[in-house]
């Protein structure tokens, strides 16, 4: 039997990388699923690729309006949520010194208050027993060159997990967090061009113990872990998917 046969699961930022992997192996075990997104033709290419069982929202989770806006169209169209993948987000190099407050607003705009509020607004939708999943990062336990106000956010992401199981435990809601290590997506442009890309994973495939950088689709089977009865006893954990880049 399918893992998640029958559920009704939300993936912000789900036209591409992580996002999308998930969406597709939510739909493999037996899903239905509604996807977010920024810009309405990768949305809409997003929905084509995945098939009819996915509903797309445009809509950005820094902004409120737009957060209202799904929820409205979930309520309508779906009726209700079991599943929540808090998974928009973003980040660039910028080092101490040279952080300005654009950099630091738009960072933790998209991955703490875009989060925070995904998930708080989910609430009236989401049924007792269901499943938080959170899209944090190693990057919130390891101290990474210029990066240091998106392994903030991603902290902060890490306490959320926490705090929100215990916020959550009399509904029954288990909250995790993900913490993906090097898996290069289409959201790495923001690092660099093609090339520079490369070069960094090629880089910090020496310094994980597997030998190589991560697929989108091995996160996305952690997810589904997260999201399934498989972790019914799991919840407020981080699940950290790196090949042992951290732990060695």
């Amino acid at each position: 039997m399918s893992k998640l046969n029958g559920k009704i699961a939300l993936i912000t930022g789900g036209t591409t990388g992580l996002g999308f992997a998930t969406a597709e192996r939510f739909l493999s075990e037996g899903a239905e699923v509604i996807i977010t997104g920024r810009r309405q033709a990768e949305l809409d290419s997003a929905v084509k690729r995945l098939g009819q069982k996915v509903l797309g929202v445009q809509g950005d989770v820094s902004k409120l309006a737009d957060l209202d806006r799904l929820y409205a169209t979930i309520q309508k169209e779906k009726g209700h949520l079991d599943i929540v993948f808090a998974n928009a987000g973003g980040g660039s190099f910028a080092p101490l010194g040279a952080i300005t407050e654009e950099h630091f607003d738009q960072i933790f705009n998209i991955n703490v208050k875009g989060v925070l509020f995904t998930v708080q607004k989910a609430l009236p939708l989401l049924k007792d027993g269901g499943a938080i999943i959170l899209n944090a990062s190693i990057t919130a336990s390891v101290g990474m060159e210029a990066f240091s106000v998106y392994s903030a956010t991603k902290a902060a992401v890490r306490s959320f997990a926490r705090t929100w199981t215990a916020d959550l435990k009399q509904r029954k809601i288990r909250v995790n967090a993900i913490s993906p290590g090097t898996v290069p997506t289409e959201g790495y442009r923001n690092l660099g061009n093609e090339e520079e890309i490369k070069q960094f994973a090629a880089q910090m495939a020496t310094q994980i113990p597997l030998g190589r950088v991560g697929e989108p689709d091995e996160i996305a089977k952690a997810v589904v872990f997260l999201a399934s009865d498989d972790s019914s006893f799991v919840a407020g954990a981080e699940l950290v998917v790196d090949g042992g880049m951290i732990a060695i």
